[in-house]
């Protein structure tokens, strides 16, 4: 009886190995094929934050591809320089007219008034 359970036991044991480990020629889990960004950054407009919320890269066996997340973030560090350069000319023009609107000696004077002088 003893030698019986033993012999079942390493029947069952082997069996338990042999799938587990794939025993065959064909692959357990089949290769799948890399994934690519699919919805990329828009070209023909600006990046906004709808864009960035909708964007999903793809995973690679050990994280993200790198490609993809290099791209994605040259867009965007380019994009916030733009911004950045739109953004300080837009305050070197407004302090420009402050300056301007400052210095002209009729600054309370209502438009169409004449000057009293």
């Amino acid at each position: 009886m003893f030698l019986f359970l033993l012999i079942a036991m390493v029947v069952v044991v082997t069996a338990v190995t042999l799938a587990v480990v794939g025993g065959g020629d064909r692959e357990v889990l089949p290769e799948s094929a890399p994934e690519h960004l699919v919805d990329p950054l828009p070209t023909t407009r600006p990046v906004g934050r709808a864009d960035i919320e909708a964007l999903r890269l793809p995973v690679a066996p050990r994280g993200y591809r790198m490609a993809d997340v290099d791209e994605v973030l040259a867009r965007l560090g380019a994009e916030l320089a733009e911004r950045d350069s739109r953004i300080a000319e837009l305050e070197s023009a407004l302090a420009g007219a402050q300056a301007t609107a400052v210095g002209r000696p009729d600054l309370f004077k209502n438009p169409g008034e004449e000057d009293p002088r």
